[in-house]
């Protein structure tokens, strides 16, 4: 009669993961900090599927999207296709991703002033990171500088977005802007504004001077910064800001958007 085999001691142990060690579990103990990507996007999946882990999961959607910052905003139908996500983690995935940009953003309430470029970055990056078209807003100010509003007037592809002025001047109207700053990203990462980003500032300039309500600046935001169109147009010698949140010191006196209204 053949014996069965011993089910206990260390080599069983050694086939069942750690439970303390479970994403999960570190993610409670230790805080998300000590976490890996993947694994906090195993933690939002909650399981795997047969023959593969939530954590093996996770590791595809990231090779398959690219970065974080792309799967966070992947449409929940993109994800659904992926083998072992569907409807149901799909959902889960993109509501943890817009709860963040939530969390980011809910400090970006009307009655905030922007005196510099790095306030419009700090307003608009994380409503903008990770896009990968470019989007035209326009941010309206009161007569103090504070902001009235904010509006997204157009979308376009990775190296471009088509602006006409009746958009950008419409809502400020709407709203009673006494001034606004044109704001647009850069997929590229690179802020340093464009001849057409020049071209459309001098323009937008023109038409809010006959409406009074001037375009106290442009600025271009990306990965590696942010730039005031107005600073390039004045001949500022630095170029595109890079001292924009966690990228070097403060601000300097360059960095200032010009005097606007009630300034």
């Amino acid at each position: 009669m053949r014996k069965r085999e011993q089910t206990s001691g260390p080599r069983a142990a050694d086939a069942v993961p750690d439970p303390a060690q479970r994403p999960r579990e570190r993610c409670y103990g230790a805080g998300p900090d000590d976490v890996s990507d993947a694994e906090l996007i195993a933690v939002v999946l909650g399981t795997g599927i047969r023959g593969k882990s939530a954590v093996a999961l996770a590791h595809e959607l990231l090779a398959g999207s690219g970065s974080v910052a792309a799967l966070g905003r992947a449409r929940a139908q993109e994800l659904a296709r992926h083998v072992g996500i569907g409807r149901a983690r799909a959902a889960r995935l993109v509501a943890a991703f817009a709860l963040g940009r939530r969390a980011l953003t809910r400090d970006r309430l009307p009655g905030a002033t922007m005196v510099s470029a790095n306030d419009v970055y700090r307003r608009v990056w994380p409503r903008l990171a990770g896009l990968e078209q470019e989007v035209f807003m326009m941010i309206a100010l009161d007569a103090r500088s504070a902001v009235i509003a904010d509006v997204e007037v157009a979308r376009g592809t990775l190296t471009g977005v088509e602006v006409h002025p009746r958009e950008v001047f419409r809502p400020l109207i709407r709203v009673g802007a006494a001034a606004a700053i044109a704001v647009h990203n850069h997929p590229s990462g690179d802020p340093t504004p464009s001849a057409e980003d020049v071209a459309l500032t001098e323009r937008l300039r023109t038409i809010g001077g006959m409406l009074g309500i001037p375009i106290v600046d442009h600025v271009v935001v990306a990965s590696r910064g942010c730039a005031s169109v107005a600073g390039w147009l004045a001949g500022s010698p630095r170029g595109p800001s890079s001292r924009c949140p966690g990228r070097g010191p403060d601000p300097g006196p360059d960095d200032f958007l010009p005097p606007g209204p009630g300034r």
